[in-house]
């Protein structure tokens, strides 16, 4: 048993009762709509500062909300694969497979076999995704050198060309739907230009947000091999502006996501509140204030 295990024994049943977490635990329609419409609407505005002030900071500024966009849709599917966003069950489907998937070409239903493997066997060596943090913590050139590959379009042009290798025409009608739509909106308001901030977003940002939410979720984690959540999962406490551009939906607490996956995404601040005044993450340094203060955890000595 690790160090930081030992310091602090305490169960989940110590901290959260029954009825709280029945409470927590309660998906409403009202509350899924209000953050999916959000995301849509950050989304717009982002589009039409570039459209209404077209010059090269406001294309900047639309691409960085776009790309944490992006994200925010990928997230979307992922709380949509948990049926967890909705409370009713068809509104989960839809939205993970017309709008979140759609958006980040994913197949619903792929993503969520791959993804249920992941929660299934957190803590082993039979995580899918242990993969994609297994060499952190990493040296700050290897570190500079993976973000670099993504912020030159290196990463994301790779994938693009993995996706399209052998397409499944089926599969991929909800992205191709989504992208049509997009272009009709941009084409009425006259400014079809804009789609290009679309693939810059994807292509360029996208890749490095993703890599930035892998390292949080369990690059920076104490133990990837250890099955008790606080130490193969980390959350990293989100700032404002940090839940803009590369932390939306809640993304950032995917500790407490790994401790009860039927929690939907809107409650899991309160979650992280409750365990946290009552000592739960005491002994333990899976959570951490920020990204910058996140990524000096993956970094380690040349």
């Amino acid at each position: 048993m690790s160090q930081q295990h030992a310091g602090n024994d305490r169960r989940l049943s110590d901290c959260v009762n029954r009825e709280e977490l029945r409470e927590l635990s309660r998906t409403t329609n009202w509350q899924g709509m209000l953050m999916l419409a959000g995301d849509i609407a950050l989304l717009a505005a982002a589009f039409a500062l570039a459209i209404i002030w077209p010059n090269p900071l406001t294309a900047i500024i639309a691409v960085l909300i776009i790309a944490g966009r992006q994200l925010a849709l990928a997230i979307v599917l992922h709380d949509c694969a948990h049926k967890a966003l909705f409370r009713t069950p068809w509104l989960n489907e839809f939205a993970g497979r017309w709008i979140g998937g759609a958006a980040v070409d994913v197949p619903l239903q792929l993503y969520r076999d791959y993804h249920l493997d992941h929660h299934r066997h957190a803590g082993t060596d039979k995580d899918p995704d242990q993969g994609l943090v297994k060499a952190y913590p990493v040296t700050r050139d290897s570190l500079r050198r993976k973000f670099t590959r993504d912020l030159t379009g290196q990463t994301g042009f790779k994938e693009m060309v993995m996706s399209w290798r052998k397409p499944d025409w089926r599969a991929k009608l909800p992205f191709l739907a989504f992208q049509l739509v997009l272009i009709i909106a941009l084409a009425a308001a006259g400014a079809i230009w804009a789609y290009a901030l679309w693939w810059v977003a994807r292509l360029f940002l996208y890749p490095a947000i993703m890599r930035l939410r892998n390292i949080g979720e369990h690059g920076v984690a104490i133990d990837r091999y250890d099955t008790e959540p606080r130490l193969n999962t980390h959350t990293t406490v989100a700032r404002w502006f940090e839940r803009l551009l590369v932390a939306p939906n809640n993304v950032n607490f995917h500790l407490e996501h790994h401790m009860f996956a039927a929690v939907p995404p809107y409650n899991l601040p309160r979650l992280h509140k409750l365990l946290a005044t009552r000592g739960y993450y005491e002994g333990h340094t899976c959570i951490t204030h920020g990204y910058p203060a996140m990524l000096a955890k993956a970094v380690r000595a040349a």
